[in-house]
């Protein structure tokens, strides 16, 4: 299950990158810490893992061996057994407790929370552990790392008050409950959310939240007991200006929950619910920061959260690998093993080679966010939003293949794996969103430096 060596032990080249992502046609206003990315990325990019990340890692891959993969069965018969398919599997709090145990918990979070359980680690030392934790769908969650609520998680420790991180934030840090994030609607272009409808409107002290949701991810889960919901406040108002986030308890009157969503038939245990708002009263505390913010909160939610996924697409294309490996030596066709076949090695070799080109991408995006902020890494963060679930799918879709007909049942992860992955190239912004950002990034360049492209 594990991949051999420490991939991580490189030095990257230079950036190619000399300006911030800006929508055509607006001058650069060239900020403070644009300059520092470019004193940035004049040195080489340092993925050498740090001994406490290397210590991590190790005790990860030993987790994923000794607990996590033994497992996996188990889950799915108490999930089976259960009759209800959002239950919580009691093998999860079993293997949460060990994830405590040994100081793998909470690891996503990038800020030294006083008296949080919170280790701090940067986004470098992070990846390679969430990488890891991708090559199993339960094992995130045993690490307290799953989305949704690791960006909500997110959200709350930068912007939440102190009511809202004692109220909420505290017992989802301690795994005692989970959550769920509302922005997707099913009467718009979501991928554009200046488009969402849902209203949020103050009347006096409360907010009256009416509109509709779907694809919240994580809503139907038996302990999901909050929602964060974006929605428009002023709908009048500067585009960027209208819409703002706010924390709506699951069982808030008028909160009612339609239907379940299945993924190409899945149906997930977090769920991926519909959901419509009427007349949801909640008081004005909840609301997230300020009127209006939230778009700047989303952004602030959206990068760390694609690192996540990005390593963790990886960590499922690795793992696909390996099973692509086993199962083409352990069979035989027209006399010769499969492993043999010219073609099954090549797909072998390319798998190889496109996984260490995506894993050198997203830790390039990691490094930046890491030393010039998320803002100025958001052309790496875009890139590696569209590479890393494409290889995933490449890889898997090679394993299945040579798996035969074992590739598309449930007796394999590999048809669950490539439906999760296909579905994540809708994810948190479609591939075309991010090629636009990566695109009109490089118009840009050639606009102001046309010497470079002449």
């Amino acid at each position: 299950m594990t991949h051999s060596g420490n991939p991580y032990r490189l030095r990257g080249c230079e950036s190619g990158n000399d300006f911030p992502d800006e929508p055509l046609g607006r001058p650069n206003t060239h900020e403070p810490h644009q300059d520092n990315r470019q004193k940035e990325i004049k040195k080489h990019m340092e993925f050498e893992l740090s001994d406490r990340c290397t210590e991590l890692r190790e005790r990860l891959l030993a987790f994923m061996d000794e607990h996590i993969y033994p497992a996996e069965p188990v889950y799915y018969e108490q999930l089976q057994a259960s009759g209800e398919p959002h239950s919580h599997p009691p093998v999860m709090e079993e293997l949460k407790d060990r994830a405590r145990e040994l100081g793998l918990w909470n690891l996503f979070l990038p800020h030294d929370e006083p008296d949080l359980p919170t280790p701090g680690l940067s986004n470098v030392d992070y990846a390679p552990l969430a990488e890891i934790m991708g090559r199993s769908h339960i094992a995130s969650e045993a690490c307290n790392c799953a989305a949704p609520d690791t960006g909500n998680m997110e959200v709350l420790a930068l912007f939440g008050t102190p009511e809202q991180k004692d109220r909420w934030l505290r017992p989802l840090l301690d795994g005692e409950i989970r959550s769920a994030f509302a922005m997707t609607e099913p009467a718009v272009a979501s991928s554009d959310a200046s488009n969402i409808e849902l209203r949020i409107e103050r009347d006096g002290d409360e907010y009256v939240l009416n509109g509709r949701k779907w694809w919240t991810s994580g809503a139907l889960r038996e302990r999901c007991r909050i929602l964060i919901v974006m929605g428009k406040t002023d709908p009048d108002g500067p585009p960027y200006r209208q819409q703002s986030m706010i924390l709506v308890p699951r069982d808030t009157p008028g909160v009612n929950l339609l239907r379940n969503l299945p993924v190409f038939g899945y149906i997930d245990q977090e769920g991926h619910a519909e959901i419509t708002f009427e007349d949801v009263r909640v008081p004005a505390s909840n609301l997230i920061a300020n009127e209006g913010d939230g778009f700047l909160i989303s952004q602030a939610r959206l990068g760390p959260g694609r690192i996540h996924h990005c390593m963790r697409s990886i960590g499922a294309a690795e793992r696909a690998l390996g099973l692509m490996c086993a199962r083409a030596a352990s069979r035989a066709t027209f006399g010769a093993p499969v492993s043999e076949r010219a073609n099954v090695q090549d797909w072998i070799a390319e798998s190889r080679i496109e996984i260490e080109m995506a894993r050198l991408l997203t830790m390039k995006a990691a490094w930046l966010m890491d030393t010039v902020g998320n803002k100025h890494a958001r052309t790496e963060i875009a890139a590696i939003k569209v590479a890393a679930p494409n290889v995933a799918l490449k890889v898997i879709d090679r394993a299945i293949q040579v798996h035969g007909g074992g590739g598309i049942s449930d007796d394999f992860p590999l048809a669950m794996m490539y439906a999760h992955q296909r579905a994540l190239r809708l994810a948190d912004g479609p591939d075309e969103i991010h090629k636009r950002t990566i695109a009109r990034h490089e118009l840009r360049r050639a606009e102001r430096v046309p010497e470079r492209v002449a």
